[in-house]
């Protein structure tokens, strides 16, 4: 049996997340029914993680297998042409057969955008906060408190399937774009559901000095996501790369 990745990016309006759901469509859906119907067989697609509904990926990883030898550049063009313009393959490389998208993993990075003034572009892909100037220093002493802790569960969604909530978290800070425009990036080992969303919905409550940096360390503390803020909209987050083990493709890709 051989093992593809997949990397791709995708807007993620029109779909439901990433994941399979029996009722909704998602882009994993749409990905293993093309790559079936190209491959001549029933198909699954593994992705690196779950985005939500409505969440957008400049870059996700998947994996595959099959018993064919594939002609990687091949399958690329031909999945292209046949996937819809909201997502777009960048290639397809054989790796190791015990190469697992989600669980060879050893980061991923999220982007969320806020802008503080009207714009007309760009307005569904970046969340308008209005009324007080948000307090973006203080907003970054929050986000360095995160890296003191592992345990999230007062920012994952509730009642989830996963074995533990804890997260190893690397990089989480506001970054300012120009013209009144931010960005905030966040790099982990691995997310729980809705984390993000739900970390940057706390961090506005901090930065509307509505809640303080040692309010926001004390709701990471009680781990309870009824304590912290609420989950900011899914359309202005991006997941922006997953890193893997160099050794993980063939040599003879």
């Amino acid at each position: 049996m051989n093992r593809y990745f997949i990397e791709l990016s995708y807007d993620g309006s029109e779909y439901h997340g990433w994941q399979l759901q029996p009722d909704a469509i998602t882009v994993q859906e749409v990905l293993q029914k093309c790559l079936s119907t190209l491959l001549g067989k029933p198909t699954d697609v593994v992705g690196a993680g779950r985005t939500d509904a409505g969440v957008h990926a400049r870059f996700m990883a998947a994996h595959f297998n099959t018993e064919q030898n594939v002609d990687t550049q091949a399958l690329t063009e031909r999945l292209n042409r046949m996937l819809p313009q909201d997502i777009s393959i960048y290639r397809i490389f054989q790796v190791r057969e015990d190469a697992h998208a989600r669980y060879t993993a050893v980061s991923r990075t999220y982007h969320y955008f806020i802008h503080e003034r009207k714009l007309p572009f760009n307005r569904q892909y970046s969340w308008r906060q209005w009324g007080h100037p948000l307090d973006f220093d203080l907003m970054n002493q929050a986000a360095k408190t995160l890296f003191d802790y592992i345990d999230f569960t007062s920012f994952s969604k509730m009642h989830t399937d996963v074995k533990t909530n804890n997260c190893r978290i690397m990089k989480a800070e506001w970054k300012p774009l120009g013209e009144g425009r931010w960005m905030f990036e966040i790099q982990a080992d691995r997310f729980l559901r809705n984390m993000v969303r739900a970390i940057v919905g706390t961090l506005i409550e901090v930065g509307r000095h509505k809640l303080s940096v040692d309010g926001f360390r004390q709701i990471i503390e009680q781990k309870n996501r009824c304590s912290a803020g609420m989950s900011v909209p899914g359309y202005a987050l991006f997941l922006v790369n997953v890193e893997y083990p160099e050794d993980i493709a063939l040599l003879n890709e």
